[in-house]
């Protein structure tokens, strides 16, 4: 068995923060099997994580807020049930 090694730390002993990583809206959608419009849908209705604005025209989500999003989705979820699907024509 190994031992856990230490987390890196500063010279004052403080835990060293590293950089979180920035995705953009291609990249999310590479990850996320949905089309842009849901996964802006999804992002108001509060079921995905909020992005960042860094610039007036630069939006942003970070990786670990989307990882951990999956790792809620895998979750068994009895009550998570199919969307409406398609609405039946009125004849």
């Amino acid at each position: 068995m190994t031992a856990a090694k230490p987390a890196p730390t500063e010279m004052n002993g403080e835990p060293k923060c590293a950089p979180r990583r920035m995705l953009n809206e291609q990249q999310v959608l590479e990850i996320i099997p949905v089309s842009r419009t849901t996964l802006y849908r999804m992002e108001k209705a509060g079921r995905f994580p909020k992005s960042t604005y860094i610039s007036p025209n630069r939006r942003v989500w970070y990786e670990d807020q989307i990882v951990t999003w999956q790792n809620a989705v895998n979750e068994f979820d009895p009550q998570r049930a199919r969307g409406k699907g398609r609405r039946r024509r009125s004849d």
